[in-house]
């Protein structure tokens, strides 16, 4: 029977488990955006998962939606990011990079004045965005010009050639949570006609142009997607989450990647729905499934079939021996929300492993 500790071929890559380190956001690094030895350590703990899955990375300058958030666009970046492959490498483990554009997310604040861009003029409401100055409210973006799309690919290419130069195993593209590539696929923040609004294939577009674009870089059996239909995170909405999850499930077959990273629900349950079971039903790779899942379900369902894999957020964020504890039914040590975004070693390296 299969189990969370079968291996899993991920295209070019093997997996030695199922349990997966999904991407989390930091904010470890300096105000330049450039990774450190902390952080290195903080990744090489968790060597022991199937796959890390690193935060998200700012493929283009002057995108930051997070302020302390690291970057791969300059060649301090990519040395800075040598130290966390080289150790993860050393510890016996495997990383993707999660490659990113913050779009409407982003703030003025945070990158020298520069107005954030998105596929329409809407802004997210309901929350603030840490700053320098304190939280502040979210800005009404500008709206991409169909000609400075090619740049945004262009810089997503870039951001795949300086994550290889960095050591990383390969990609994941960051096409969730109501971010650039997601607020051009989801109907509720792209209101734009011509090419890339409209239909789901012209709201797709971005996206798979940014696919294949990194893939030319490494080739698409070590580039992943991140995608989170029912998320209502950002001020994220679709008309129809349940249609564009059956159709894009079959659409991604194109691009032969290495896997498909689904985030199941919605963070604040406004939006409910089941787009797992049609997503595996007409998406013939690697299924990755994320959110919510007990140690128990995610064994469950991996034996079911119906995902191949599990990623875990905060439990590995407390857990860097998370495997070893899921394997011997270990008590887990609890998160704690006060220093997920806080700078320095406490909430970070400090949690203890299993039998400290």
């Amino acid at each position: 029977m299969t189990t969370l500790f079968s291996p899993l071929q991920l295209g070019a890559s093997t997996a030695p488990n199922r349990i997966f380190m999904a991407p989390l956001t930091r904010c470890r690094a300096n105000a330049e955006h450039v990774p450190n030895a902390l952080m290195a350590e903080y990744y090489a703990q968790r060597a022991s998962a199937g796959l890390i899955i690193a935060e998200a990375t700012m493929a283009i300058e002057g995108n930051s939606a997070f302020w302390m958030e690291p970057g791969i666009y300059s060649a301090a970046q990519v040395a800075a990011w040598q130290l966390t492959t080289a150790a993860v490498h050393a510890a016996g483990g495997r990383i993707f990079l999660q490659i990113w554009h913050g779009g409407r997310a982003c703030h003025p604040l945070l990158n020298g004045g520069a107005q954030p861009v998105a596929p329409s003029p809407i802004a997210i409401t309901g929350d603030e965005v840490n700053t320098p100055e304190g939280k502040q409210p979210y800005v009404v973006p500008r709206e991409l010009r169909d000609d400075e799309l090619p740049g945004i690919v262009a810089g997503f290419r870039k951001a795949a050639e300086n994550a290889k130069a960095a050591g990383f195993d390969g990609v994941e593209v960051h096409g969730a949570n109501g971010y650039l590539l997601d607020e051009f696929l989801r109907d509720g923040a792209n209101q734009r006609g011509g090419p890339y609004g409209g239909s789901a294939e012209n709201r797709a577009r971005l996206m798979f142009e940014v696919i294949d674009a990194v893939s030319g870089v490494w080739g698409s059996d070590r580039v992943g997607l991140r995608i989170s239909l029912l998320n209502s995170y950002n001020s994220m909405i679709d008309s129809d989450p349940i249609g564009l999850a059956t159709w894009l499930g079959g659409r991604l077959n194109d691009f032969d990647l290495a896997y498909l990273h689904v985030m199941r629900g919605d963070f604040f349950g406004k939006q409910k729905g089941d787009v797992m079971t049609p997503i595996r039903a007409h998406y013939k790779g690697v299924l990755v499934a994320n959110m919510g899942y007990t140690a128990a379900e995610a064994s469950a369902a991996v034996a079911a079939g119906t995902v191949d894999a599990v990623a875990f957020g905060t439990g590995f964020l407390a857990n860097p021996d998370l495997p070893a504890r899921i394997k011997a039914a270990a008590p887990l040590n609890p998160p704690n929300p006060a220093t997920f975004y806080s700078p320095g070693p406490k909430g970070y390296t400090d949690y203890p492993l299993m039998g400290a």
